[in-house]
């Protein structure tokens, strides 16, 4: 008799938050074509409409009960998931309260910045959703394509469009790397899924040689999106010249996404490989946190000062990585979610307290502010303080997370550098504050702060301080999402 081909199960719920996300960015391209209107507030509440839909579907995959991946085995339907696709879509919705009130004083409003937006954080959701390494590589060129295109969204300057070119052929280029360690993963376990990686390595029918040189390449594709020394050349630049919510929204978002990835690739398919792999991270960690705090000091601009910021802390999440633990993952994922928070209001008060253009952020733009406008330098002072580890805020819990964990696992020289580069940072972040509360203003009169954007950075605010006071509140969601496995 002939066998009766049966169709395979299609689950399309654990991916509804990037198929809303994709219709609502269609949906906004498809208006303005049809309607072209320079009311601001109309597109972007469409926008928030999706992110909030798209929020709702995610978390109600919170008690999916179904199989842990779908569609083949290449989309993780895991509580691991659903936390960085949160943490994502609470920055996407951040970034269009700030993009509202920057388009507005720019005059550069166009409808496809808004479907840019959301193109770009359905491919970083889907990112910390990939259970395959193809669907990692399609995932990061989503994103990209569309920040590269954001980055250079500017028109009226030409640092902009400078900046989407050189992030474009620089992630071009370790788009390559990244695709080629696939092709060598591939070559040395016989499959891209992660589960499959890990099991052919486990029992050693895979070519070990291969397979390190595979982990080699895409550690560098990793290395390049959150910024990590050697591979951060791309960032300053890039989040100078990027309009700013646009480089609020890319630092923390890439950086969020790119470890939820990196964190699953090494925990899983990567670790057989633990102890080849552990010292290039010890050294990226390393190389990251001393780079990125030491040369802050030396920037005059607060973007590019942020930039090597970020430089140095996604050294501090790495150490999370390097430690390999449970404790560690939590760590990290403590880290990612809070660093969001704390990147995307310091980003938005600099956007605030510049000039009228909102890109020129020197040092001086903040002289006097405490003067100009106590809660926003009040504002800026509890985030810069939350950034360089001081308690009782997030970031300095956050701090401590990742260093215990890295010293559970015998990482103490690592910690020690950490520490140090800390208070190397704190150096940076005090300048502001310094000249915030104790130089006179460069123009007098009280600054006014605009309702939405105002909004949004209170939020971030209360959340650096609210999860450093009680860190618990989030701890308890991330100790039962940051279980790995498939």
């Amino acid at each position: 008799m002939p066998q009766v081909l049966q169709a395979p199960q299609i689950h399309l719920l654990p991916i509804l938050p990037e198929i809303v996300l994709v219709g609502t960015g269609i949906l906004v391209l498809i208006a303005d074509a049809i309607r072209p209107s320079r009311d601001i507030r109309s597109i972007s509440l469409v926008t928030l409409a999706g992110i909030l839909a798209a929020a709702a579907a995610a978390a109600a995959l919170w008690s999916w009960d179904g199989p842990r991946t779908v569609l083949a085995g290449t989309v993780s339907a895991d509580r691991y998931t659903v936390f960085f696709r949160l943490v994502l879509l609470a920055t996407a919705a951040l970034a269009v309260l700030l993009s509202q009130h920057y388009l507005g004083r720019t005059e550069e409003h166009r409808g496809e910045y808004y479907a840019l937006l959301l193109f770009a954080t359905s491919g970083m959701t889907l990112l910390s959703a990939s259970a395959d390494l193809i669907l990692v590589f399609l995932s990061l060129e989503v994103l990209s394509l569309s920040l590269y295109v954001l980055a250079g969204f500017s028109l009226r300057r030409l640092a902009s469009q400078e900046a989407g070119m050189k992030y474009f052929l620089l992630g071009a280029f370790s788009s390559a790397f990244f695709l080629y360690g696939i092709a060598m993963a591939y070559g040395a376990t016989g499959s891209t899924k992660l589960s499959a990686i890990a099991a052919a390595l486990t029992g050693r029918t895979g070519d070990l040689e291969l397979a390190l040189a595979g982990a080699a390449l895409l550690a560098v594709g990793f290395g390049f999106k959150v910024a990590a020394v050697p591979f951060h050349m791309w960032t300053p630049d890039v989040y100078q010249g990027a309009p700013t919510p646009v480089t609020a929204f890319m630092s923390a978002g890439t950086k969020v996404a790119g470890f939820s990835a990196l964190l699953r690739v090494a925990m899983t398919a990567l670790g057989p490989l633990g102890w080849d792999i552990t010292p290039a991270l010890w050294t990226l960690a390393a190389l990251s946190m001393v780079v990125g705090s030491v040369l802050a000091i030396a920037q005059r601009d607060f973007k590019r000062m942020l930039a090597y910021s970020s430089i140095a802390h996604a050294g501090f999440v790495l150490v999370g990585v390097v430690a390999a633990n449970q404790q560690g993952i939590n760590g990290s994922m403590f880290y990612l979610a809070v660093y969001a928070a704390m990147i995307v209001g310091s980003f938005g008060i600099g956007m605030l307290a510049a000039g009228p253009g909102g890109e020129d952020i020197s040092l001086s733009s903040f002289a006097g502010l405490g003067r100009r406008s106590p809660l926003l330098a009040g504002l800026l002072a509890l985030l810069l303080l939350s950034l360089a580890g001081v308690p009782p805020t997030a970031g300095f819990v956050a701090k401590v997370f990742v260093f215990q964990a890295a010293i559970d696992a015998g990482h103490w020289p690592l910690v020690v550098i950490g520490v140090l580069a800390s208070v190397a940072a704190a150096f940076f972040y005090l300048r502001v504050i310094v000249l915030t509360y104790m130089q006179d203003p460069e123009e007098p009169g009280p600054l006014r702060i605009p309702a939405v954007p105002g909004f949004a950075v209170v939020v971030t605010a209360v959340l650096t301080l609210v999860f450093g006071v009680l860190p618990w509140l989030l701890m308890n969601a991330i100790e039962s999402a940051g279980i790995l496995r498939f």
